[in-house]
């Protein structure tokens, strides 16, 4: 027997996280988080929120970039885990059908009318990947088009549908996609006129920036797809699983079908890594089209019994508590509260979103004292105003959230949606304060300012 102790483990060693981070992986993550004042050290979770050692909570707002939708350490996910490594089921033999995979690849598929199988892999790229080679492989078309400012994860085939330069850059040559502008229809029918087009893939809302396609767009570009012999594919990555107030974004357009969706993140429970392709039956049967073909497209723990186990508690949390219906309520009443602040503040600029998904963008104000302000800020780096807010946030409030995008004025909130109206309020409370304090005489950036310089300074 192994005298292996992970608590006592953490207990003697914990204490180096920043500094074992820094020696043994991205070195650039610590200096960040300390530049920002963000290194805090969080003891345990629970819900929407996060505690550190003395018992100070802090409101996740962010649920770890959309993985932790059903929230942290939830009971039944927890309990799923513990009764399958309990079982010690035959697992990943290889040579064998078990059942977790189809009861859920079932449930799934209940909630998806019209997809008819599916794909497990591990992550979103990984979802993304294998929507890519099906579509290729389904239509024998080699090119995939994409939206501008899109993100579809970072492995090689779904960076080349990234529409962030910031991420491709040093990484090429990429395949050759192509990008359109987000809704607009004639350009994606210029493309299409090539022949030569397998897909075009889309988030039903861009995750950087938080824009949603116009109303309207997900069906006319599908109708346009198929008529030129291409393929609708559907990145729900992070808008999937309730995250909008529909249980796939997609679903907001009553008459939208896709061909592919992609899904991951809060499918996870926050737990074991797990993703999901659906798709068409005849998508399905052009990839594994004979027994010669049965592995042509595999991973080395996709279906595992753990994520398997999560994936169907989640899907239960999910259904039994009424997550999708909750994130719709509310994320309303969050717009709703923040929209009325726009009247309020010079520099807020707008409110957008759907469900539990929210972009809160600032802009050039009109006052001439404000527009100094604004324009120093702008000529140090596009994105500072945002990330001036962002920081009092969690310094002052605990309150953890992000800016949306390098060199955007836009924050995000993709909180657990197991949040309700005292997290709505204790947000709203602490955005006007640091909004009054950003319109009332610049102590906030200089405040702002100093920080970053000191921190700045301490991590040379």
């Amino acid at each position: 027997m192994s005298d292996f102790d992970l608590n006592e483990l953490l207990a003697e060693r914990g204490a180096e996280r920043y500094e074992l981070y820094a020696r043994h992986l991205n070195h650039q993550q610590p200096r960040m988080l300390r530049t920002i004042g963000f290194d805090k050290v969080y003891e345990r979770a629970e819900g929407a929120h996060l505690f550190d050692a003395e018992g100070h909570d802090y409101l996740d707002m962010l649920a770890g970039f959309g993985v932790m939708g059903v929230g942290r350490h939830h009971p039944v996910v927890r309990q799923a885990l513990h009764d399958v490594l309990e079982a010690q089921l035959a697992d990943l033999t290889r040579f064998d059908c078990p059942p977790l995979p189809g009861l859920l690849a079932e449930r799934l598929l209940a909630h998806a009318p019209g997809m008819e199988r599916v794909y497990f892999g591990n992550s979103g790229t990984e979802a993304v990947e294998t929507a890519l080679k099906f579509a290729r492989c389904a239509t024998g078309r080699r090119r995939v088009l994409y939206c501008d400012h899109a993100f579809h994860g970072l492995t090689t085939g779904s960076l080349s549908v990234n529409g962030e330069d910031s991420f491709r850059r040093g990484f090429g040559p990429l395949l050759p996609d192509t990008a359109v502008p987000l809704g607009d229809l004639p350009a994606l029918e210029r493309e299409l006129r090539s022949g030569d087009v397998a897909a075009l893939i889309v988030e039903p809302i861009q995750g950087k920036g938080v824009h949603p396609t116009p109303p309207g767009f997900l069906s006319a570009a599908r109708e346009l797809l198929h008529r030129h012999g291409a393929l609708l594919i559907a990145d729900e990555v992070q808008t999937g699983l309730g995250r909008t107030g529909d249980f796939f974004a997609y679903q907001h357009e009553a008459d939208v079908q896709p061909d592919l969706v992609c899904v991951a993140k809060a499918l996870s429970g926050g737990y074991v890594p797990v993703s999901a392709t659906l798709g068409k039956e005849w998508i399905f049967k052009k990839v594994f089209s004979s027994m010669d073909r049965v592995q042509v497209h595999s991973a080395s723990f996709g279906s595992n019994a753990q994520a398997m186990a999560a994936g169907l508690a989640t899907l239960a949390v999910l259904e039994n508590e009424d997550l999708t219906s909750r994130a719709r309520r509310t994320g309303d009443m969050l717009r709703s509260r923040l929209a009325d602040l726009v009247g309020d503040y010079e520099m807020l600029k707008e409110v957008r979103g759907r469900g539990l998904m929210t972009g809160i963008e600032f802009g050039r104000p009109k006052s001439l004292g404000l527009r100094g302000r604004w324009t120093m800020l702008q000529a140090a780096r596009k994105g500072l105003f945002a990330q001036m807010v962002v920081v009092p946030l969690m310094q002052r409030h605990r309150i953890l959230t992000q800016v949306s995008g390098d060199e955007l004025e836009v924050i995000k909130l993709t909180p657990p949606l197991v949040i309700g109206e005292p997290e709505v309020e204790r947000f709203v409370g602490a955005f006007k304060e640091i909004m009054d304090e950003a319109h009332d005489g610049g102590g906030l950036m200089w405040e702002f300012g100093r920080n970053l310089i000191k921190q700045a300074a301490a991590n040379r």
